[in-house]
């Protein structure tokens, strides 16, 4: 039987029909005739010497409707740069590459900071916010695609469920967040399904049914680096610069959008691209970092809702995620059983310790700092401190691009 599970608070749109990409596509030309669309490619130069990227570039030189692709290329000198534009040089559609580290894009953040707007470190919030900014400066598109530069298993498909919902104006969506299964001959998505899952129903047995917190458990893969939004979204978001961005992103939807402009969308049959270590000893790297970040990133918003935190409340907290993420293990390796997937109890157990690490330096780190990390300001913030910073962004990528 087809999957027809609704959640409480945000539609979901499934994949019922595995023979209608030709249909999308279709549709697809027609509606970005009246609302273009931009897609977002965040990468490192060390993503150009994989696979992931190449096979990526192939599908995308068949997509039709795409109105721009903006690359974001971070730790890239001049001569690896002069390099990316030769190998994204094989797409048909109008791109641009922003270069990060070069001097005219690095001279925009130093003016930035010297008007007193943090914009992060190096990364893929920053990364996507730059882009989010030329895209709003070349006002020629309605709509904002963005996916991952490392999947495996990447098809036309995938890109294609992905801007569905904000193109077609039957449904006229003003956020869009991918889900799909992270399955081979294993259980992949570690830290969604022993993480956040029990993390957040564990608040939700500790301070009540949130709005925000119901809201969060209603998608299936709130960590899913797809999504496509309304480029007036992109004006009002600010984005996180760590390893909170998707659930720091997820917050500023919640805060700003209606929920029932809010969709969650199945992209594909399968998904796989690069894991992480889990570094269990290492809080600066791989999953205990992702967890920590992610945990500060919760307890910030939950903070602003309302919610105070104390000692009791993190020892409560800890307690009850763990007991909810052992449960948990149980249930996917019952799952993992009758599928006939392999399932290693153990590591999954020393994830979950893993992540109770991550939460206590999370809480450590919130008591003594609330506030923490600063938030990448949102776009029109920056264009009332500094009126002109667009045009000196079109400026500078169009001269990088000469």
């Amino acid at each position: 039987m087809g999957d027809f599970h609704q959640s409480e608070t945000i539609s979901t749109l499934h994949k019922l029909n595995k023979n209608n990409l030709s249909q999308l596509e279709e549709e697809l030309n027609e509606f970005s005739q009246t609302r273009p669309i931009a897609l977002v490619l965040p990468c490192l130069y060390s993503e150009l010497e994989r696979q992931a990227l190449r096979d990526i570039l192939e599908k995308l030189k068949d997509v039709t409707y795409l109105n721009e692709i903006i690359i974001t290329l971070g730790r890239a000198d001049e001569e690896k740069f002069k390099h990316a534009q030769e190998y994204f040089s094989i797409l048909p559609q109008n791109h641009k590459i922003i270069w990060d580290d070069g001097e005219n894009i690095t001279s925009l953040f130093n003016l930035l900071k010297e008007n007193g707007l943090y914009v992060g470190d190096p990364g893929k919030g920053r990364a996507a916010w730059i882009a989010y900014g030329y895209i709003l400066a070349k006002d020629s598109s309605e709509v904002i695609a963005l996916h991952d530069c490392d999947v495996l298993t990447y098809d036309r498909e995938l890109l294609a469920r992905l801007c569905y919902p904000l193109l077609n104006p039957n449904m006229d969506y003003e956020f869009c967040k991918g889900y799909y299964p992270r399955v081979t001959d294993r259980l992949y998505g570690r830290v969604t399904r022993l993480f956040i899952t029990p993390i957040i129903r564990a608040l939700i047995q500790i301070v009540g049914h949130l709005p925000f917190l119901v809201y969060l458990d209603s998608f299936r893969y709130p960590l899913a680096g797809e999504f496509s939004m309304k480029t007036d979204l992109v004006r009002i978001n600010r984005i996180p610069s760590d390893w909170g961005l998707e659930v720091g992103s997820l917050a500023e939807v919640f805060r700003n959008v209606a929920s029932k402009r809010i969709c969650q969308v199945d992209l594909a049959d399968n998904y796989d691209h690069k894991h992480q270590e889990v570094s269990a000893h290492d809080p600066t790297g791989g999953l205990l970092k992702m967890c920590a970040d992610i945990s500060k990133s919760l307890f910030r918003t939950l903070s602003s809702e309302g919610v105070t935190f104390s000692d009791s409340l993190f020892n409560t907290l800890i307690v009850t995620y763990l007991r909810l993420a052992n449960d948990t293990i149980k249930l996917y390796h019952d799952d993992a059983a009758i599928n006939g997937l392999f399932f290693d109890r153990h590591a999954e157990g020393l994830a979950v310790e893993t992540f109770v690490q991550g939460i206590r330096i999370a809480s450590r780190s919130f008591l003594e700092d609330p506030l923490g990390a600063q938030l990448i300001p949102n776009w029109s913030r920056v264009t009332s401190a500094i009126p002109d910073i667009l045009d000196q962004l079109e400026q500078a990528v169009e001269e990088d691009n000469a």
